[in-house]
C-alpha cells in the first residue's frame, strides 16, 4: 500500500497540476467575496426592512427570507442559469453562481441583522430621537454600530458557509475548485488514457478539501476567537 502511495507518476500529476487547481481556487475566492458583498448588502437592506415598524416593508422581507431559506441553493442556481435564457437574459454561469450565492446568503444574514437590531435596548431609540437624530441618522449612528459588534462572529459563520457554497457553482460549469478537480479527472481517463484509481481520487480531492480546509479552519478560529471575547454575539440559524 505504501509503495501505491509513494508511486511516483501520481504525486507528479498532482504538482504538475498544482497550479490550474490553484488559480481554480483563487476563482472559488473570488466568487465567495463577490457572493458576500451582495450578500452584506441584501442582508443589511432586508435586516432593516424586518425591523420596521411598518407592515409592509416586514412583509416584503418575510416573504424574501421565507422563500430563499426554504428552497434549495442548488435549485435557485439551475432556475437562474436555465431558466432566464427563456426569458432572454443570459447571464455567464459565474454571475449566476454569485448571483444566487449572494441572494441566498443574505436571506440569512438579514435574519442576523434583524437579531442584531432586536437586541438593542429600545430606549436607545427614544434616547436618539430625543436629541433630534432622525431615523436614519440614529440607525447609522447608534444602532448598527453596536449591531454589527454583537453580530460579527455570525457574519464569519456566513463567510464560511458562503466559501464552501460555492462549490455548487461546478454544477453549472464555473471553472472553481471542485469543478476544475473533477475536470482533471476526466483529462486523466479521457485524454491520458489511463484508468482513474483511488489514489488519484484520494490526491486530487484531497488537495481540493486541504485548501477549502486551510482558509475555513482560519476563519473558524478567528470566529472561535471572538466569541470568546464578546460572549453576547447574535446567533441565527
Amino acid at each position: 500500500m505504501i509503495e501505491q502511495i509513494l508511486t511516483p507518476w501520481r504525486w507528479q500529476n498532482l504538482f504538475t497540476e498544482w497550479p490550474l487547481l490553484l488559480r481554480a481556487f483563487l476563482t472559488t475566492l473570488e466568487a465567495a467575496v463577490l457572493a458576500l458583498i451582495l450578500a452584506l448588502i441584501l442582508g443589511v437592506i432586508f435586516g432593516l426592512m424586518s425591523s420596521s415598524h411598518h407592515r409592509l416593508p416586514r412583509a416584503i422581507a418575510r416573504v424574501y427570507v421565507e422563500f430563499f431559506q426554504n428552497t434549495p441553493l442548488m435549485i435557485q442556481l439551475f432556475f437562474v442559469f436555465f431558466a432566464l435564457p427563456y426569458a432572454g437574459i443570459n447571464l455567464p454561469s459565474f454571475t449566476c453562481g454569485v448571483l444566487c450565492g449572494g441572494v441566498y446568503t443574505g436571506a440569512y444574514i438579514s435574519e442576523v441583522v434583524r437579531a442584531g437590531i432586536g437586541s438593542i435596548p429600545r430606549g436607545q431609540f427614544e434616547a436618539a430621537y430625543s436629541q433630534g437624530f432622525t431615523m436614519v441618522g440614529t440607525l447609522w449612528h447608534i444602532i448598527l454600530p453596536q449591531c454589527f459588534k454583537h453580530i460579527v462572529p455570525t457574519m464569519l459563520s456566513q463567510i464560511i458557509t458562503v466559501v464552501k457554497d460555492t462549490s455548487f457553482m461546478a454544477q453549472v460549469a464555473v471553472a472553481e475548485l471542485l469543478f476544475r478537480t473533477k475536470n482533471l479527472m476526466s483529462i486523466f481517463y479521457n485524454v491520458v488514457g489511463r484508468q482513474i484509481t483511488a489514489m488519484d481520487v484520494f490526491l486530487l480531492f484531497g488537495f481540493a478539501m486541504l485548501l477549502y480546509f486551510a482558509v475555513n479552519f482560519t476563519l473558524s478560529c478567528i470566529v472561535r476567537y471572538l466569541q470568546k471575547r464578546d460572549s453576547s454575539g447574535v446567533a441565527v440559524r
